[in-house]
């Protein structure tokens, strides 16, 4: 057995992207995973210098996981495979993506547009999850959420790419629904401080603002970057593209 293992440590599958060489784990606070490029910065250590609403609203978002009131049961198991896939959360702790755009979409929240070739984003959401099993049989898996982690990212790939064809996709665009759900889920994830932990994102701004505005300056309860390594160069030197 894997030392990893026998510690109760998950270990990842062979095929499953890794995280780069060197990248630390989160010391303070919490990321997606537990990793970040700012292991010693907690953005929620400085709420008590935004104003009551923000701060209530911000901790709301750590705090409370909306109930699931939009999507069925099947939908949502669906969906959250997808979001998880595509924003790479393969272990816990996650950002609960589909639950905050399952809220948003009950709550009647929407963009104030739609593509006049779409329909509403609520129902582009179910039909994309119809979509996703139908993609996911094709690999021999009930659904979306029962296929292999290999498999979502074929399926999800194929999504990304336009490159999926018939049944839901004859009434659908397929890349515009890729857009109109993407949109949602990095809205999402975006948003919860967890992720402003990952970035180094030092929160909102008011009452105090910003002033230290030029390249490489930062204000001092900001993160500092310990992990240096370009993404966009890393994720294309790996081939994650």
């Amino acid at each position: 057995m894997p030392r990893e293992a026998s510690r109760g440590r998950r270990v990842p599958h062979p095929s499953e992207p890794r995280p780069p060489e060197g990248l630390p784990a989160q010391r303070r606070g919490t990321t997606p995973q537990m990793r970040g490029r700012y292991p010693d910065f907690d953005v929620l250590s400085e709420a008590r210098h935004w104003d009551e609403v923000t701060r209530r609203v911000v901790l709301d978002r750590v705090e409370r996981t909306p109930p699931l009131r939009y999507f069925t049961e099947s939908q949502a198991r669906t969906l959250e495979a997808f979001c998880d896939t595509v924003m790479a959360q393969d272990r816990e702790p996650r950002i609960p993506v589909l639950a905050m755009v399952d809220d948003k979409l009950s709550e009647g929240r929407r963009e104030g547009y739609r593509y006049a070739d779409m329909p509403d984003d609520g129902e582009t959401w179910r039909l994309v999850a119809r979509a996703l099993d139908e993609a996911a049989r094709e690999h021999g898996a009930d659904s979306l959420a029962a296929a292999s982690a290999d498999d979502r990212l074929r399926v999800c790939q194929a999504f990304a790419t336009a490159e999926l064809a018939g049944g839901v996709w004859d009434e659908l665009p397929v890349a515009r629904a890729w857009a109109v759900v993407m949109r949602d889920v990095l809205a999402a994830f975006y948003s919860h401080p967890w992720a402003w932990n990952e970035i180094g994102f030092g929160g909102p701004a008011y009452p105090r603002g910003y002033a230290r505005l030029g390249i490489g300056q930062r204000e001092v309860w900001e993160g500092e970057e310990a992990f240096v390594v370009d993404p966009v160069k890393d994720v294309s030197e790996r081939g994650l593209e």
